[in-house]
């Protein structure tokens, strides 16, 4: 044993409370290296889910096709095709699935006997690589005992005792009124133990009806980080108070006809702004405002004519308050960006570059000529209206809490980077330097993603000290659409030219180098290394949909970069062909899941594809993972605390 030092002594005594004897100690030793044994949990990595939250929480319970994998190796013998569906289905959604069948009625008996005894099968089998602890911890309470005796009690058929045993359980579970409950707890403990870990790379928000039903899954969810997305740090710096992101958000939202989302999810109150959209431009149809119907609304059905008005609205106020924020911070560089400076409200024109573009609409009754971003007293107490809807929804509070709790730019894991967008690069291929808002620093690839959090985090900080107008809590707007921040990857956002401007190259938001270079296996060991990472790691990137039909593969750089944006938000599946990507990483492969269009109740299993066998000897064990590594480091901790107690340094209760 290595000689303990009086502070490792120190941290032994207060280890020593939880472990109070040699035997504890022992006992303990064992658990955990029994554990380091077990095959590598399986890991799930989605990005850009873009509010699609009935697509989303079904790949989640259906582990992106695993269990249904499962139910078919498990049960192909019993059932049929069209069974298996039905069965997944009950696993999938068991509340809504069982309330179809009346358990009182005797006649369903051999069904609820046999869809238990069916339910155990595979979450035996989905149970089999985790310790018994763990499983334990991931069952309800009231049902430990039960489901240990089920699941881990072998029937043994020459015992006829015993088989009467475990038959005389079920009967009782049957015949007591508990088969619904009892089989619902079941699937929930296989939803659960499908997915170890799960890594959502970015965009929760926006176009989809509800990211907030999304958030609210993920936080029940045992095990999940987030790689914060752009769309995400949108809605973070709204609901801190950042008033061009309070407008963008409300204005996407609108586009894409998410009220319920608005009103009912998060209890953002849009009367004074449909009032004075709907008074603002009483006589003109704002045709290109039109709303993006892809999704009904339940609760709050808004006429696509008030939708236009109510976006215009949004659009001209934001412009505003943003030409204001980018003439406050210069640092930005985006002083080319204050559009409405930039039109000549004589013959209705736009300097770009030093040409001029005819604008489609010439309505805005708001805007003064002589100050363009001028807000009028109507538009000074909406913005007030809004932004404090905004700062003080409680759920929307919980939510971002939730993304800075669990949330990061980026994520190092198990050997592989995790970051949403890019890491910035200039046009000779070089990582792109950026002097900070300061202009005095050097920052590049990991210590521009650091920069960039250290401020996100700040602007949060300063929010819990009551501080609402700070430059971090400003600069999440640059987060959004600055050309150095790695959650954007373009030069400039063309909102304004997409609007009002009919000329598609003036639309073009030029993409970073980045994009150029990271089909290069060079360039993304490259970035690898530079967060300290081996050559034989992962980078997992979403950001930008993959086309596939035409043609693009979500494997880049020879397999050590994949693009898992798939697009999942129905408005990119007419140019990908699909809806999105799930990358599962399990104890042997790597393995990619093309989604299709989510329907429910239909056939909705991806297509799989292995990419990669990444097992060294058969499987990955516990002991190749971060979680097996801080697993050693608390046994080596214990085997110190054990020699502690034998040498008589530290004594045993």
């Amino acid at each position: 044993m290595r000689e303990i030092r009086v502070r490792d002594l120190d941290y032994l005594k207060l280890l020593s409370r939880q472990f109070p004897n040699q035997e504890k100690t022992c006992v303990e030793i064992a658990n955990l290296s029994s554990i380091l044994t077990l095959p590598k949990g399986t890991e799930f990595f989605v990005s850009d889910l873009h509010g699609e939250n009935e697509g989303f929480i079904h790949l989640l319970r259906s582990a992106s096709g695993v269990v249904r994998s499962k139910i078919r190796f498990i049960l192909k013998n019993e059932m049929t095709e069209d069974e298996i569906l039905e069965f997944a289905n009950i696993i999938y959604y068991p509340e809504e699935k069982l309330e179809q069948i009346d358990f009182r009625n005797k006649d369903t008996y051999e069904f609820q006997k046999v869809t238990i005894m069916r339910i155990l099968k595979v979450l035996k089998d989905i149970a089999s690589k985790y310790s018994k602890s763990k499983v334990r911890k991931s069952m309800n309470k009231e049902y430990v005992y039960l489901l240990d005796e089920l699941l881990y009690k072998d029937i043994d058929r020459d015992n006829v005792k015993k088989e009467f045993y475990y038959d005389e359980i079920i009967n009782s579970i049957i015949d007591i009124g508990l088969a619904k409950r009892f089989i619902t707890e079941m699937c929930k403990l296989i939803q659960k133990l499908a997915v170890d870990t799960l890594h959502v790379v970015g965009d929760i928000f926006d176009r989809g009806p509800r990211h907030d039903l999304i958030l609210d899954e993920l936080i029940d969810f045992h095990n999940v980080d987030i790689e914060w997305g752009n769309h995400d740090i949108e809605w973070m710096g709204a609901a801190l108070g950042n008033e061009v992101l309070i407008l963008n958000a409300l204005r996407i939202a609108v586009r894409y006809n998410c009220y319920d989302m608005l009103e009912d999810g998060y209890g953002i109150s849009l009367r004074a702004l449909n009032d004075f959209a709907a008074r603002t431009y009483m006589d003109d149809p704002c045709e290109l405002f039109m709303p993006k119907m892809l999704d009904e609304n339940k609760y709050d059905v808004v006429r696509p004519s008030l939708s236009a008005k109510i976006q215009k609205a949004l659009a001209i106020l934001q412009f505003k308050v943003e030409g204001k924020l980018i003439k406050k911070h210069p640092e930005y560089g985006m002083s080319d960006r204050v559009m409405l400076e930039r039109v000549d409200y004589n013959d209705w024109t736009l300097d770009v570059d030093g040409k001029k573009y005819k604008l489609k609409d010439r309505n805005f009754p708001t805007i003064d000529a002589k100050d363009p971003l001028k807000l009028s007293d109507e538009e000074e107490l909406l913005l007030k209206s809004l932004k404090a809807s905004f700062v003080h929804s409680r759920k929307l509070k919980e939510h971002v809490k939730f993304l800075f709790d669990k949330g990061s730019l980026y994520k190092i894991h198990n050997g592989n980077l995790l970051y949403h967008g890019i890491i910035p690069f200039d046009k000779d291929g070089n990582y792109a330097v950026f002097k900070g808002f300061d202009g005095k620093q050097n920052l590049s690839g990991k210590s521009l993603l650091d920069y960039f959090e250290n401020i996100i985090r700040s602007a949060n900080k300063d929010v819990k000290m009551n501080i609402t107008e700070s430059d971090n809590i400003d600069a999440m707007y640059y987060m959004w659409c600055g050309s150095m921040s790695p959650l954007f990857g373009k030069d400039k956002i063309k909102t304004f030219e997409l609007y009002f401007v009919d000329d598609k190259d003036v639309q073009v938001e030029n993409k970073n180098e980045y994009y150029n270079l990271y089909q290069d296996e060079k360039i993304a060991i490259g970035i690898l290394n530079n967060f300290g990472l081996s050559s034989s790691g992962h980078i997992i990137n979403g950001h930008v949909p993959v086309k596939v039909l035409k043609g693009e593969s979500p494997v880049k750089a020879n397999g050590r970069l994949f693009i898992i944006d798939g697009g999942m938000s129905k408005s990119y599946q007419k140019s990908t062909g699909i809806a999105g990507y799930t990358l599962i990483s399990d104890s042997v492969h790597l393995t990619i899941a093309t989604h299709k269009p989510f329907e429910k109740g239909k056939y909705n299993t991806p297509e799989t594809l292995e990419v990669e066998n990444i097992a060294k000897n058969g499987r990955l064990r516990v002991r190749d993972t971060d979680t097996g590594l801080e697993i050693l480091d608390k046994i080596n901790d214990l085997k110190d605390l054990l020699e502690a107690y034998r040498s008589g340094l530290i004594k045993e209760e």
